[in-house]
């Protein structure tokens, strides 16, 4: 048994280390290639960090609405409990979701997600899919024809969790798509091997008849005056 969880984080912000912290925390099971019903979702109290105008207006979640809801110390084990053992997923994982979710369980002395379980779907769509104009994952889902209209008018982190586990899919049953110096290669080959005039042009290996000759002086007296031919002739 494959067991594989696609996870997605929402923040006050980017900044981890200047101390924006987690606020929702979305993550979906995937058994054998298939999305199961088991999932974790939770919404997380950022622990007095405000929220600001800008990050509002991606996930409209509040303050107000945050403030009676579980600090991240009360979800973490949780959280690490449901994730097991197995592969975990998220989209531009590498740079934001894994470093900012190991940051917050580093703080309290928990087990961070090592680095040979994380799976970051940007990197392996750059090396599936040629094609799209970003990478993101609304062009990764339009590019698949995955429907994001559940998420209405705000991100959400276990809606993009189940958005990001079918456009997973996806791309693992893609087979990786070539690089664009491989693509250049084979046309160069094709080029090289279809016959040129001068090289290895087809030639008639017998004589013209006196037919062709004959019809080949008529074509040329008409089309060309004056020509080389004629002169020789």
């Amino acid at each position: 048994m494959t067991r594989i969880i696609c996870f997605d984080l929402e923040t006050t912000g980017f900044e981890y280390a200047k101390g924006d912290r987690i606020i929702e925390i979305g993550a979906v099971e995937l058994i054998d290639g298939k999305i199961t019903d088991k999932t974790f979702h939770a919404y997380v109290n950022p622990d007095g960090k405000i929220i600001p105008q800008q990050s509002y207006m991606v996930h409209k979640l509040s303050n107000e609405f945050l403030s009676d809801k579980p600090k991240f110390a009360d979800v973490a084990q949780k959280l690490l409990d449901f994730i097991g053992d197995s592969m975990i997923v998220a989209h531009n994982g590498f740079d934001f979701d894994f470093p900012f979710v190991n940051h917050e369980l580093d703080r309290l002395g928990l087990p961070t997600i090592p680095r040979e379980r994380q799976i970051d779907s940007i990197v392996v769509a750059r090396h599936k899919v040629f094609g799209p104009k970003t990478y993101t994952l609304d062009s990764l889902a339009a590019w698949f024809g995955i429907s994001t209209t559940a998420r209405a008018d705000a991100h959400g982190a276990l809606i993009d969790a189940e958005i990001l586990a079918k456009v997973y899919l996806e791309l693992d049953a893609a087979a990786a798509t070539e690089s664009i110096a491989d693509v250049i290669e084979k046309q160069r080959a094709a080029f090289l091997a279809t016959p040129k005039i001068g090289a290895n042009f087809p030639r008639r290996t017998f004589a013209p008849t006196d037919a062709e000759i004959e019809a080949h002086k008529e074509w040329v007296k008409k089309k060309i005056k004056g020509s080389l031919w004629e002169v020789e002739g």
